[in-house]
């Protein structure tokens, strides 16, 4: 008996790199676009490629070298000036999982696609300066099911193809709300854009029936390929990490933070970079986020110590289907020359597609801070300057919402106020509101809920049928709320408010509504 168990712990026990054993092949110019290297086509020297941890530099004739590791996502850098080729299902071909001995069971199937060998990389010469300039930035598009693909496919794909095309696209996590099978619907609507895309794993990405975090991203790899990988352009590089930590068995089931694997890709990665180009951190779970479920604060502070001597960083996050900017100082680790900006993106699905539905049959989906859900743009100019934009679904041209009261009694005590829920706001956004076309006054930043979402929280309450398929979220204090007191001392009748706010990046923005004072005997 002892002898078979002994047997069977050898059997199980995890199998070794085989001792000297190397992935190795090129990099190459793909000249003729098909994928495949052919006669004449030469391998690019200088090009970095990667399993996740260690970074390996092809020579003058292309070449890679890196060691073996059974399962691992081998990658290619993509330097600026080339593009890469479409896999089969539209995504960027810039990976490739490897083959091991055993491979733990998942509902959802894990590593199916791998290989026995490594493989070429083909990189084909970019017709443009190489430049990401316009890129698409999407969080939490988070489907539950085929249903919800549809409000993604008409709420937000079938509108972006009639506006300017971008350049690249990013999706910072939480693809779908656990059921991984849907992979294959969203990555069919989202490459009708016909933008190379870019996707970095959520909390809701993941293998929930396996008993490690190393495993917990196999079924995500297999479709979306590695959780840390970096792409150049001649004015940006972006790097993508997963900080989702899951921890199975446990509650909460997983934190944010980083491996020890990503720390050494991005010691050996960085050091390679130049300062001058916007240098872009993607990642899911927000780095001011901590507690139980946020961002590990040692992670944080690793991090931050190896970005400090690039002068030009901005970090992007979802997570929370708010949006909010954060300034990261010393108190939170950050001890560079500037403030380091992190941008929480809202969602598109916005509050889980919950609320009323319109008149084309979608969900309201207003976040709990009364932000809409929507997408953002992010637009890289010389000298690593950049702007971001926040574009509703609904109407991608909205700035803010105004809200206020529909008729107040005309002399009442000035109690009542006209508010403004600027999606892009910051804490030193200047916003200013007037009455009938007459002086700018400045409107106040409150922190608390946005009342027109109150409304629709009181509007659920008292509803005797259900008026959607979830009802809105609660209201939660905003992070972008503005308030200006509303004057009653006017003449009886309708009276026009104005609303601007001044955003850093879009300039002068504009938002109106109106209300009615009416006389009343006591």
């Amino acid at each position: 008996m002892l002898l078979t168990v002994a047997m069977l712990c050898l059997l199980l026990a995890p199998v070794p790199a085989a001792i000297g054993k190397s992935c190795s092949d090129f990099v190459f110019r793909d000249d003729n676009g098909d994928g495949h290297r052919q006669p004449g086509e030469p391998g690019i020297g200088g090009v970095m490629v990667s399993d996740g941890i260690t970074v390996s530099t092809t020579g003058d004739d292309g070449r890679y070298r890196l060691p073996w590791r059974a399962a691992a996502t081998v990658f290619v850098i993509k330097p600026a000036g080339y593009r890469l080729p479409e896999r089969v299902n539209g995504l960027p071909d810039f990976w490739f999982n490897l083959r091991e001995n055993r491979a733990p069971k998942t509902k959802y199937g894990g590593l199916k696609d791998t290989l026995r060998s490594c493989r070429g990389f083909a990189l084909q010469p970019a017709a443009d300066d190489g430049n990401a300039g316009d890129v698409l930035l999407f969080s939490d598009t988070q489907v539950k099911n085929l249903t919800d693909v549809g409000y993604y496919a008409r709420s937000v794909i079938e509108p972006l193809l009639a506006q300017p095309k971008a350049r690249l696209g990013l999706t910072t996590g939480d693809v779908v709300n656990d059921d991984l099978s849907l992979y294959p619907a969203m990555n069919a609507q989202t490459r009708r854009l016909g933008v190379p895309w870019l996707h970095i794993p959520g909390n809701h990405d993941l293998d929930f029936d396996v008993a490690s975090d190393a495993d917990s991203l196999r079924s995500y790899r297999n479709t979306f390929g590695p959780d840390t990988f970096a792409a150049e352009y001649a004015d940006a590089v972006f790097v993508g990490l997963d900080d989702v930590i899951y921890l199975p068995g446990q509650s909460p089931s997983y934190q944010g933070g980083l491996r020890e694997d990503q720390f050494a890709f991005l010691k050996a990665y960085l050091p390679t970079l130049g300062k001058d180009r916007l240098l872009v951190i993607g990642v899911h779970i927000p780095f001011f986020e901590e507690g139980p479920r946020g961002f590990r604060v040692a992670d944080r502070e690793r991090l931050f110590a190896l970005l400090q001597e690039f002068p030009h960083v901005l970090l992007l996050s979802g997570h929370t289907h708010n949006q909010r900017h954060y300034y990261h100082g010393a108190a939170s680790g950050w001890h560079g020359a500037q403030p380091l900006h992190e941008y929480n993106m809202g969602a598109i699905c916005g509050s889980y597609w919950s609320g009323v539905k319109d008149a084309d049959g979608i969900p309201d989906g207003t976040m709990s801070d009364g932000t809409p859900k929507g997408y953002a743009r992010l637009k890289i100019g010389a000298g690593s300057e950049y702007a971001l934009s926040w574009h509703p679904s609904h109407d991608p041209q909205a700035t803010m919402t105004v809200h206020a009261p529909r008729v107040l009694r005309q002399g009442a005590y000035p109690a009542w106020g006209v508010f403004a829920n600027v999606y892009m706001g910051q804490d030193d956004t200047r916003v200013e509101y007037r009455v009938d076309g007459g002086e700018w006054k400045p409107m106040r930043r409150v922190l608390q809920p946005d009342p027109a979402l109150l409304a629709e929280n009181m509007a659920d309450d008292l509803a005797e049928q259900l008026r959607g398929f979830d009802r809105s979220p609660e209201a939660d204090p905003s992070q972008h709320l503005w308030r200006g007191a509303l004057p009653t001392t006017l003449a009886e009748g309708e009276h026009e408010i104005e609303v601007r706010a001044f955003d850093r990046w879009q300039g002068e923005q504009r938002g109106s509504t109106h209300y009615r004072l009416q006389t009343a005997e006591p």
